[in-house]
């Protein structure tokens, strides 16, 4: 029975309940030891009635063996991997030790736990219950958490029971508190004194285990009321220290088999015997309460006693208990054997050991081949600590820092790269020593100093490795172009050229960027020409694919930007390369927003917002980035509040970092958003405000449009001079029409107007087509030929009331009034999926290409069940009911080409 915890078991029913009709949720459960938590968890196993239920418990001793505790989990739903996509089976095969094929990045581990969890549930309702997640390793945390946000409409029930140390940023906590003075006497024996009754009320400060294990520690005085002050020491380490009493009162053998089990860690009691734990001493153990022994399996009955039975032992003990455990796995046929007598084997150790570095690090490669970079991180840390030799130990550090920082512990891999000697002379351990300090800073300070981080070692690199040197200073010159620094390009790209050439379109890229950066538009367009030739993208990677794709902004080439893109978002979701896919995602977005497809263009930019918030990155470039991008695709929509939002929050995080890049999207944004607001003033004062970058070029239109509306001409000269600079260097239809209208805005020729209507014939950005139009349209109400200003204003609002460009629409609407007519109602009739909402327009748009249910959710990150749902919701908007008359629907929508 609970005592005190009605509104929490009322929080837990109403989960259970929901996961029974199909819906899906997830609860951590948050408190310090012995408040409850497990209680708790208990209570939702025994109120799973007709749910199947999986169980896990996080063993401290086993925090940095990747995936340990995933498998524990899961490891009666193992028969079920075979059923999940291809991809998907592989990777969490290959995540368990179970097959032989590595997963590229643990999040794809994530959403294979997801369609796992989806499949166990089946046609019924799941329960997963995790206890301590404090104490789960980095990646079996990372795949869960992952899975957890994804939940929807599976039935699967998650709750997560954990102390301080345990992050789940997304999902609901429950905070547990000390029970009240009522409860708390409910679970005092009742032959206490009452004196003795109300101390240990106090003392216990509503502590549930501390209220039932104290009271059996009170020796014959101290219950006839004798009790001296009890001190300052936290509930848990009175609690512990009642523990260790218990385990004092013990015989020998008892005890060393107590500290074997705690040392130990696995469960394993073929084990736990084998390295001189005597079925006596088990048995004395289990009969007071300490041990739990179900079939093969030793446990503890609170992760407190195993702390106790550990701590409570002599160092000798301790180091000689983990020798013997490492003996006791040689030669084990366990999957994880190696890795846990190699951990063994390290906390045995006294001082520097070659031998047990090296098999530390062949546990860390293990863990690199399963996505554990937690996991790897800490065994080449330790494996660095074991080493004498300066160089080796460097190397050992410079591979825990890469590893740590793919793990995203930015601060634990910058702090081990600060650790290795700087006199290393391998460009490998030097590169990566740099990479590391210049990707910390780049995320989490400013790309400008990331640059000079690269910069002040790159010289040193050089002298051993010129491929190398490339490489770094391609990433100091894009660092260059975050930050908007023709400085720090020019000096990278001087460096660069004094390298053995190397023959790559990234390096032909980065220095088009220089030029770009410098003022010299034509030079630079030429030179980003050349690197973004498809016949050389082949070759290229992913993080290749994306630099590339990001060249095709300047270069004014949108199919090409969304093609590349695309393709990289493509190889990002197949493989799993789940850090690569959020900057990917944020060029998506703007590429599709680029294409006026706005919705699609939400999604792929939620997404990754979804994703950076995932990898822990609120408060990093690809999620300041992400959220300028959103404001400037909301302000092409009218979305007046959330464009204002998120553009006025992007900018001051920017420009907190120095993000020039981001500040300026963040600020063309805003000056779209007034421009479409009919505020010209304000609109010239955001867009005058952006610093002198590729955005500069690509926003100068609006700029000259925002100038001649507020009657300061004047001011439009030098955006008009860097517009058509560009658009006669770039030579794409929309950039030569939308100079064309500035000409015809700045010096009142029609015939330019004419002109730039007839090249956007030809062009793929109808918005910028409806730009015109109204802006042609305007011109000639204002010269009194209202009926070919109708022909043209017509056009725009047709346009922009398909696009959803809802403040253009009404300008148009507005000029259409002026001219004596009546304009239609708004209206998306081409598109009849713009009554779904993006998840839904996304699940939608992949079924009607002939995509299944498991590879919609392979792309989407969600479970087979949830897209089944999303397409239950959508058939009655859409008013089809199949998903045969879906091919119809992307015959007559625009959206789905």
């Amino acid at each position: 029975m609970l005592y005190g915890r009605a509104g929490e078991q009322a929080d837990i029913e109403r989960l259970l309940a929901e996961a029974r009709t199909g819906q899906s949720g997830a609860l951590v459960i948050r408190g310090q030891a012995g408040i409850g938590k497990s209680a708790l968890l208990d209570y939702a196993a025994g109120r799973a009635e007709g749910m199947r239920v999986l169980r896990g418990v996080g063993i401290e001793s086993e925090a940095e063996l990747p995936f340990a505790a995933l498998h524990l989990l899961l490891r009666t739903g193992l028969d079920r991997i075979h059923a999940l996509p291809d991809v998907q089976a592989m990777a969490l095969n290959g995540a368990l030790g179970l097959g032989v094929i590595a997963p590229e990045n643990r999040f794809l581990v994530g959403l294979a736990t997801l369609s796992l969890l989806s499949e166990l549930a089946g046609d019924g309702a799941l329960l997963c219950l995790i206890d301590d997640a404090q104490w789960f390793d980095q990646a079996s945390i990372d795949a869960l958490v992952f899975a957890a946000r994804r939940l929807e409409a599976e039935g699967v029930a998650m709750i997560f029971a954990a102390r301080v140390g345990f992050h789940a940023t997304g999902l609901p906590e429950l905070r547990l508190g000390g029970l009240d003075s009522a409860a708390a006497a409910a679970l005092l024996p009742a032959n206490l004194l009452p004196q003795v009754r109300e101390r240990l009320i106090e003392e216990s400060d509503g502590n549930p285990l501390a209220l039932i294990e104290l009271p059996a520690a009170l020796s014959a005085e101290q219950r006839a009321g004798r009790l001296s002050p009890v001190g300052a020491m936290p509930v848990a380490d009175r609690v512990q220290e009642a523990f260790q009493t218990q385990i004092a009162a013990l015989a020998e053998p008892a005890r060393i088999a107590l500290l074997i089990a705690a040392a130990d860690g696995s469960g394993e009691l073929e084990t736990v015997v084998g390295a001189g734990a005597s079925l006596h001493g088990l048995e004395s153990a289990e009969w007071s309460r300490l041990i739990e022994i179900r079939g093969t399996i030793v446990g503890f009955r609170h992760p407190l006693i195993r702390a106790a039975a550990y701590q409570s032992a002599p160092v000798t003990q301790r180091l000689a208990v983990h020798q013997a455990l490492a003996d006791a796995l040689t030669g084990s046929a366990a999957t994880d054997a190696a890795d846990r007598r190699a951990w063994h084997l390290a906390a045995a150790a006294l001082g520097p050991d070659e031998d047990v570095a090296r098999e530390l690090e062949e546990a860390a490669e293990r863990a690199r081949t399963r996505s554990g970079h937690a996991a790897m991180a800490a065994a080449y840390e330790r494996a660095a600590e074991l080493t004498a030799d300066p160089v080796r130990r460097s190397g050992r550090l410079a591979a825990a820092a890469l590893a740590a920082s793919d793990a995203g512990l930015m601060g634990r891999a910058a702090a081990l790269a600060d650790s290795a000697t700087p006199e290393v002379d391998d460009p490998d351990v030097m590169a990566a020593l740099i990479q590391v300090r210049a990707h910390r800073e780049f995320e989490l300070g400013t790309p400008l100093a990331a640059g000079r981080i690269i910069m002040d070692g790159v010289s040193r690199v050089a002298a051993h490795s010129s491929e190398w040197a490339t490489w770094l200073l391609v990433e100091a010159i894009r660092c260059a172009w975050f930050a908007g620094d023709a400085r720090l390009a020019e000096e990278a790209a001087a460096s660069l050229r004094a390298l053995p050439e190397v023959n790559s379109p990234l390096v032909s890229g980065a220095l088009g960027l220089t030029r770009l950066l410098s003022g010299d538009i034509g030079g630079g367009i030429k030179l980003m020409g050349e690197a973004v030739d498809v016949h050389a993208l082949a070759e290229l990677g992913v993080p290749g694919l994306t630099f590339t794709a990001s060249l095709c902004l300047p270069l004014g080439r949108a199919i090409l930007y969304e093609e590349i893109i695309g393709q990289a978002v493509a190889d990002c979701r197949k493989s799993g390369m789940i850090g690569w896919l959020t900057f990917a995602l944020q060029d998506h977005g703007l590429a599709q927003g680029w294409l006026c497809r706005y919705d699609e263009a939400r999604a792929a930019l939620n997404a990754g917002l979804r994703l950076a918030a995932d990898l822990g990155h609120e408060h990093r470039i690809s999620h300041i980035t992400i959220t300028c991008s959103l404001a400037w695709v909301l302000a092409h929509q009218g979305d007046v509040e959330g464009c204002r939002a998120n553009a006025e929050e992007g900018i001051a995080r920017a420009e907190t970092q120095g993000l020039v890049l981001a500040a300026a999207i963040g600020r063309w944004a805003l000056g779209l958003l007034e421009l479409g607001l009919g505020r010209p003033d304000a609109a010239l004062q955001q867009l005058e405000a952006i610093p002198s970058t590729g955005i500069a070029v690509l926003s100068a239109a609006d700029q000259v449009e925002a100038a001649i509306r507020s009657g300061r001409p004047e001011r439009a000269k030098e955006p008009l001079a860097r517009y058509l600079a560009w658009a006669r260097h770039v030579r794409q239809p929309s950039s030569d029409a939308i100079a064309l209208r500035c000409r015809a805005l700045v010096e009142e020729d029609e015939a330019h107007f004419v002109h730039a209507v007839h090249l956007h014939e030809e062009d793929t950005q109808p918005y910028e087509q409806a730009r015109t139009q109204l802006a042609y349209g305007e011109w000639l109400r204002r010269a009194r030929r209202r009926a070919d200003a109708r022909a043209q204003l017509r056009g725009a609002l047709e346009i922009f009331d398909r696009l959803g460009s809802e403040l253009w629409a009404e300008r148009s609407r507005a000029e259409l009034r002026a001219t004596g007519d009546v304009p239609a109602a708004p209206r998306r009739a081409d598109d009849p999926l713009s009554v779904l909402t993006p998840q839904e327009r996304q699940v939608v748009r992949l079924a009607a290409n002939g995509a299944s249910n498991r590879d919609i959710a392979a792309q989407l990150f969600l479970s087979p069940r949830t897209v089944g749902y999303h397409l239950y919701k959508a058939f009655p908007k859409l008013g089809i009911t199949s998903r045969a008359q879906l091919a119809a629907i992307a015959g007559s929508s625009s959206v789905l080409d």
